[in-house]
């Protein structure tokens, strides 16, 4: 074997120093969840600075010819007993006094102590070089590797990067309204103590109001408790913006709310505001929780494993293969709960975990950035059991050990930028819709399984759509594919209405003994509503060529192998306010929708013609671009680009000030034909995600304007770019032409069009098969499975919290008839699933 440090000399060429900007993956395994403190520890690459687990280092050296490697492990220090430990088993349990993390007085992060060691290691013959080896090494040796040492140890890891290392949710901007608040001479002095809200008597949660003194209760919350919104209400229609929480006066301060910056905010006049109502802030004690105190509260109870058992029963913990717990990135039980549920599918399991070592094999240079190989890896991390452990603390003074309720797990670090890099939700840290993740995943899916297996293909169905004319009684067919079932839920179809109406009779009373009650609403009823006909009143009928009422079925035109339903809990109240329904909806185990099969056009039925609907126009318009007006018989437009839509204004600015674009507002307005503020919302929500959403309106029959660029002004470096990835130039067109012939817009348009793309079928050299075969045969609709529409439950995701944006998931997942029970690194056998509180549903078609 030769001299290490001749071996050392001759890959010092290879060794680099990180730069600023270079990514140290120094946490991580690229291609499995080995990290410095699994056994064999990590095997950082000197060059590259990507991290690589002992069962994957030589492949790398062997594919990159990359000899020097840093090779870090970790064990965890045994700590010391703590008179504050409850003697459970469990960390010191240290009250926070601040909402923060990371911070002294804030959620303590719980960091383990480490020894650390670190090595070079020269492959293949994984000859050693510690930092004593390198003292008797030459000068351009020793500080050439000891250079590169030093600069991967402290550069921060990608990971580490990525995380939210400090957050303080007690930081408070100063209120632009403090400064010149206007506060009414009206004589009203308010007693220290004996407040009573104004207008419903409740003796808790009280705000008074700095403008005019007004005493009145604060918010409801989801669950019924807390007020009865008054202090609110007195807002919306005063517009006196700020209020101070009685009971949190102190000569420190108080809790102060502004409602027109929807905000805790800090008031530097607070003490001459409160004056000038008789209050000496000099001499207030605290007799009320501060709302930082009530935000601690609940930010503890949703990470405790108590929060989600049930009916206080112990949960079991369960290990294994297919039971591994992700650790919580930081709001990321969304994105935990969703991939639990979908590595349960075998077409998921096919397509990345079974052919593991193929992906791992075919892996770019760079795997961290690769699609199919960071899902594979998550998904080999959930089924293989290798990371479905124990945890044990580190053993104390005497060296005993405890096992814990939860598990190693893994932690989907890499994972999670790729999936959320450049989406400007998914990339945060912030909490999200867990269904709108869902969607998200499986749109990657479909960019990336463009050639094999698609995954995906488990959750698509076709919708089928039937508009049936009053006045003519002919109909229109259409279909469209889809992936989620959104059930509605119908409140005025709740079973114990007088329970609900007796407890909010109590709550306006102020009885804070009034219990909570909850809606009870028969999934049938959630069902008839979705199934039942919608009246359209304004329907353009092509066949009396006027606008009429007509009625519009929607029905499965095809059953997919595995059906998504979302019980639409999160809707928006009166005042535009995101809100969250309190419902226990009693969801079936199986469910038969062969009943709600689409039968297409029936015997003797007439159709509508098919004629577009004239554009709204303005009177004083003239109408250029008409055949038989001042057309011509050359002039193949319809209608003409400058042709001005009628919008009503008041509609548009309204839909402006709840912060959508200008051209988002125009089209929902135009696209619901000026039927009011409530069509033109549901419009805007339906199509947010949408990639034109924002571009502008674009008439029907409009050769050219904006938002449409002609063929000849498209750039051909774009085309060739779109052509490359594997589309037609004809697909490319489209793409181009839909989204003003900006690049990534195309980009992100073709991808989310990929089914209306389906008949524009990809060939050999970039050419569409109409191109190639001549157009002979009619165009392939989306690739579908169907079958009977006979399914049982197997998952659901539940949702804890007021919106979607905040709160906490957790699945439920049917193993081997035993349900189990997923919240983040806990996996425990389920003894009472609360299959009635769920948010999705997942089922699986029954074989016959």
């Amino acid at each position: 074997m030769a001299d290490v440090g001749e071996v050392l000399m001759s890959a010092l060429s290879t060794i680099r120093v990180p730069k600023p900007g270079d990514r140290v993956h120094k946490d991580e395994c690229a291609l499995s969840f080995s990290t410095p403190e699994s056994e064999g520890g990590l095997y950082l690459c000197m060059n590259s600075f990507l991290g690589f687990g002992s069962q994957y280092v030589d492949r790398h050296h062997a594919r990159s010819g990359q000899r020097a490697y840093l090779h870090i492990t970790r064990i965890r220090k045994a700590k010391k007993e703590d008179d504050s430990n409850s003697g459970s088993g469990h960390p010191p349990k240290k009250k926070p006094t601040r909402l923060a993390i990371g911070i002294e007085g804030g959620f303590d992060v719980e960091q383990d102590q480490y020894e650390e060691d670190v090595k070079v290691v020269i492959l293949p013959d994984r000859q050693e070089v510690t930092s004593e080896d390198l003292a008797t090494m030459p000068d351009v040796v020793r500080e050439r590797v000891s250079l590169s040492m030093a600069g991967i140890m402290a550069a921060d890891s990608v990971s580490h990067a990525l995380q939210v290392q400090q957050w303080d949710g007690e930081v408070r901007q100063e209120s632009r309204h403090a400064a010149d608040l206007k506060q009414l001479d009206n004589g009203l002095k308010i007693p220290p103590s004996g407040w009573r809200c104004e207008v419903c008597d409740l003796q808790e949660n009280l705000w008074m109001n700095l403008t005019d003194g007004k005493v009145l209760c604060g918010r409801r919350y989801f669950d019924g408790s807390g007020g009865n919104n008054h202090a609110l209400l007195h807002f919306q229609e005063t517009g006196y913006p700020l209020a101070v929480k009685l009971g949190t006066i102190t000569p420190d301060g108080a809790d102060v709310y502004s409602y027109d910056e929807d905000d805790m905010v800090l008031d530097s006049k607070l003490p001459e505001h409160l004056s000038h109502f008789g209050i000496d802030m000099m001499t207030m004690e605290k007799t009320e929780r501060t709302m930082t105190e009530l935000e601690i509260a609940v930010n503890q109870r949703v990470g405790e494993w108590e929060v989600i058992q049930e009916s206080g029963t112990t949960l079991r913990p369960l290990f294994g293969p297919g039971l591994t717990g992700m650790k919580n990135l930081g709001n990321s039980c969304y994105l935990n709960s969703v991939m639990q549920v979908l590595f349960t599918i075998p077409d998921f399991q096919n397509k990345y975990v079974s052919n593991i070592d193929k992906i791992i094999n075919e892996a770019p240079s760079d795997p961290t950035q690769d699609f199919k190989t960071q899902v594979a890896k998550l998904g080999y991390g959930l089924l293989s059991g290798e990371y479905s452990k124990p945890t044990t603390d580190s053993g104390n003074e005497n060296g005993a050990s405890e096992p814990r309720g939860d598990q190693l797990g893994i932690a989907p670090q890499m994972f999670k930028a790729l999936i959320g890099r450049g989406h400007p939700e998914f990339s945060t840290n912030r909490q999200q819709d867990a269904q709108e993740f869902l969607l998200h995943f499986i749109n990657m899916v479909e960019r990336n399984c463009r050639s094999g297996p698609n995954p995906s293909e488990a959750f698509r169905f076709l919708v089928e759509e039937r508009i049936v004319c009053q006045q003519s009684q002919k109909a229109k067919y259409t279909q469209r594919v889809d992936y989620i079932v959104q059930l509605p839920v119908p409140m005025d179809q709740a079973t114990n209405t007088d329970e609900l109406q007796e407890a909010e009779r109590r709550r306006e009373e102020g009885d804070t003994s009034a219990p909570t009650v909850r809606a009870q609403i028969p999934f049938t009823a959630c069902m008839a509503a979705l199934s039942e006909p919608e009246t359209l009143t304004d329907f353009w009928s092509s066949a009396v060529q006027a606008k009429t009422t007509a009625t519009k079925t929607t029905r499965f035109a095809s059953f997919s192998d595995y059906l998504v339903i979302q019980i639409k809990k999160f809707t928006f109240g009166l005042d535009w306010v995101p809100k969250k329904l309190d419902v226990s909806i009693d969801v079936p185990d199986t469910l038969d929708l062969s009943a709600l099969r689409a039968t297409g056009q029936q015997p003797g039925e007439e159709l509508l013609p098919e004629v577009a609907p004239p554009p709204l126009m303005t009177p004083d318009v003239e109408v250029k671009g008409i055949l038989g007006s001042h057309g011509n018989e050359e002039d193949d437009s319809l209608y003409s680009p400058l042709l001005s839509p009628v919008l009503d204004d008041s509609t548009v600015s309204q839909l402006c000030e709840m912060g959508f674009p200008l051209e988002a507002c125009r089209k929902a307005v135009y696209y619901t034909g000026n039927t009011g503020i409530d069509a033109a919302m549901n419009w805007i929500m339906s199509h947010m995600d949408d990639p034109d959403f924002s571009a502008p309106l674009v008439l029907p029959g409009c050769s050219s304007g904006p938002g449409t660029t002609p063929t000849e002004s498209l750039s051909e470096e774009h085309l060739a770019t779109i052509v490359s990835m594997g589309f037609s130039r004809d697909q490319a067109t489209k793409a181009l032409r839909a989204t003003s012939n900006v690049l990534d817009r195309a980009v992100d348009w073709i991808f989310s069009h990929l089914d209306d793309l389906e008949s524009m079928d990809v060939s050999e050299g970039g050419r569409s098969a109409a191109e190639s075969e001549g157009g002979r045969d009619p165009p392939p609709g989306p690739r579908v499975r169907d079958g009977e529409g006979k399914y049982e439950l197997f998952a659901f995701i539940s949702h804890m919290g007021t919106s979607t944006m905040c709160g906490h998931y957790v699945c439920h997942i049917k193993k081997d008839q035993q349900w189990v029970i997923f919240n983040d690194q806990k996996v425990c056998a389920s003894e009472k699933p609360p299959k009635d509180l769920g948010y999705l549903y997942f089922y699986r078609r029954v074989a016959e």
